[in-house]
């Protein structure tokens, strides 16, 4: 298999050499364009802080939609569109609270986010002893001491892996189907260790999702700190009982969209190459990573093809999807209606839902053909820093329409050494994008886009 790949290489490299100089010239006209003239940056300015938070269901969530149609609009969209989706309406409900008594009764506030979707415990709240727990090993050895208790998930970040993302990967396990495992045996709510390995306290939440079979109980993350601190004291034989209070709920489910911008081709306008972001976010954040980055990087390819006079031979769907943060629902409707039309061709779908930092390469999954395809172009892509391509990769937006339609789907990969930092935490404001790396990524992005439709995939 490898030298098969190895000769494929070659000859997309020899096919290519009489469109090197075209390609890299054009390649540096878009760079030039988005980082002399780039807009992302102060339009992320106006999404975060005059919009912020843009949970699904909330206000802020339609305010986001206007926003992202208008300026699709002004940045050249020549057809725009909404796509219409029921999305789940989580409310926090107020500020969650969390006090620790000791049993010599000091008591120590502890800072938590309740996950999202989880039921609150109501206006009393829930006072219990706590109990700590490693891993789900420790989980079933335990089970007969969880009734009437709070379980404590202690389950750091492995600092052994490089690409943090595999680190979450490894974690998350304990945020999404801890809940539900801890009420199987009894227990009254849940306490995660925050899906981060960063150095302050700060909680970050996150989508659970509740097994029918069980009981919903309340569930939140816990701040690093003050995690340390409580695996210390229970550590030591310590008992530690935990006073808890969160109100979350849900309302009916509420009208969202898919916010939708389209360049049509000129010569096979029924091929399709998608790029997008996801337009929600979390409550307790500006949501400027994750995904406000990849919203405003989305919205600049179309400007700067716009300002170029770009015209694509293959049509060009610039998508700011709807509640990616907890139900997906938004990725789902998009690949639904593109399964209904028959006439359409979708090459590749492409997502930029990892932050704004510094680009390195993207993740794909395509078939080996693609991929070597895709490897022939890392010299146009390596002046601008994104030269490392992956097999597998995404995003959950464009996962659904992969699954449904067998589509290639790609994503770009930042450097991630600090996303998991800010990650579904109050941390994730626009202060913390840097205007050149959010740029930088735009560039790159705009980049393969434009290889892909000059010589198909």
């Amino acid at each position: 298999m490898g030298k098969k790949l190895f000769w494929i290489a070659g000859v997309f490299f020899w096919l290519n050499l009489p469109a090197q100089t075209k390609d890299e010239t054009f390649i540096r006209k878009i760079a030039d364009e988005i980082l002399v003239n780039s807009q992302a940056y102060e339009n992320l300015r106006t999404l975060t802080k005059t919009i912020g938070g843009r949970l699904a269901g909330s206000p802020q969530m339609y305010q986001a939609e206007a926003w992202g149609y208008q300026l699709l609009q002004k940045s050249g969209s020549e057809r725009t569109f909404k796509q219409e989706c029921m999305v789940p309406h989580w409310v926090r409900g107020g500020n969650d609270q969390a006090t620790a008594t000791l049993a010599n009764g000091t008591k120590k506030a502890l800072d938590v986010l309740a996950l999202g979707n989880t039921e609150g415990t109501g206006t009393k709240g829930i006072n219990a002893p706590v109990i700590l727990i490693r891993s789900f090993e420790e989980l079933e050895a335990k089970k007969d001491q969880l009734k009437g208790k709070i379980v404590f998930y202690n389950y750091p970040f492995n600092p052994r892996f490089i690409r943090t993302f595999e680190a979450y990967g490894d974690a998350v396990k304990y945020r999404t189907r801890g809940t539900s495992l801890a009420a199987k045996y009894g227990a009254l709510a849940s306490l995660v260790r925050s899906m981060s390995h960063s150095v302050d306290n700060n909680p970050h939440t996150g989508g659970t999702r509740y097994d029918s079979a069980y009981k919903k109980i309340p569930a939140v993350a816990i701040g690093l700190k003050d995690a340390d601190w409580l695996a210390a004291e229970l550590g030591k034989g310590t008992p530690v009982s935990l006073f808890l209070k969160t109100m979350g709920h849900f309302l009916p489910d509420a009208k969202g969209h898919n916010i939708i911008g389209e360049l049509k081709g000129t010569e096979f306008p029924n091929e399709i190459i998608t790029v997008g972001g996801h337009l929600d976010s979390w409550d307790i954040c500006e949501g400027a990573h994750d995904d406000g980055a990849g919203i405003t990087q989305t919205i600049e390819i179309l400007r700067a093809y716009k300002a170029l006079g770009y015209r694509p031979k293959r049509t060009i769907r610039f998508v700011l999807f709807a509640n990616e943060e907890n139900g997906a629902r938004g990725g789902a409707r998009y690949a639904d209606e593109a399964a209904k039309n028959r006439q359409e061709k979708h090459l590749l779908a492409l997502e930029s839902d990892a932050g704004g930092f510094t680009p390195r390469g993207f993740g794909v999954t395509c078939n080996d053909a693609q991929f070597a395809q895709l490897k022939s172009w890392i010299p146009l892509l390596e002046p601008y820093g994104a030269n490392q391509f992956t097999r597998g990769g995404g995003g959950t937006d464009v996962s659904f329409i992969h699954e449904k339609l067998n589509v290639p789907m790609a994503e770009l990969l930042p450097d991630s050494q600090r996303y998991f930092d800010i990650h579904h935490a109050r941390s994730d404001v626009f202060e913390a994008v840097n205007k050149r790396e959010l740029e930088l990524g735009a560039v790159n992005l705009a980049a393969l886009i434009y290889l892909v439709d000059q010589y198909g995939f």
